[in-house]
């Protein structure tokens, strides 16, 4: 089973041969140097791979992309909106180490309560930023921010966290 990394989804058509702009929050400008194929999810839980035909930065947060069988604006219309991922090992290539998304399958430790789970999705509002966390089968959104984080440790691949009073008994009950 391979794990996927949402970085983005695919926002515009761009010119007339079907290219296309994916918005990424992989944290840098980013021509997905190195790259084959992003998984496209169609359905839900159901990555289609396109295979990268070319690939330019556009600004820190787009990037222009052409994908193989893809020739048409109205081709590429179809793709507009849906959610785009990366295979792990290209996903850790090209995140900036930076970015919020490279949080991704880290550990969460939690200062009173221990280990609380893995970070399964990053999610980027415009003044927070959530991991979503599964604690005892139930969702939980937990804020990563100068409040809450005490520190991230990249080697062992765990956010050590302080959560607020109570938030966890809003998610467990």
């Amino acid at each position: 089973m391979n794990n996927y990394f949402s970085i983005g989804k695919l926002v515009a058509t761009f010119g007339l041969q079907g290219e296309l702009i994916l918005r990424h929050s992989l944290g840098k400008r980013s021509a997905l140097k190195g790259v084959e194929a992003l998984f496209v999810e169609e359905r839900k839980n159901s990555f289609i791979p396109y295979f990268l035909q070319k690939a330019s930065a556009k600004d820190h947060e787009h990037a222009y992309v052409k994908l193989e069988g893809i020739d048409t604006r109205e081709a590429a219309q179809k793709l507009v909106q849906l959610p785009v991922y990366l295979q792990e090992a290209d996903f850790k290539q090209q995140a900036a180490s930076a970015a919020p998304l490279s949080l991704l399958g880290f550990t969460v430790q939690d200062a009173v309560q221990g280990e609380l789970g893995i970070i399964e999705e990053v999610i980027e509002m415009p003044m927070q930023v959530l991991a979503k966390v599964m604690i005892q089968g139930k969702e939980a959104l937990l804020p990563l921010n100068d409040q809450s984080l005490v520190k991230i440790d990249r080697k062992k691949q765990v956010v050590h966290l302080q959560l607020p009073e109570g938030l966890l008994d809003i998610y467990l009950g």
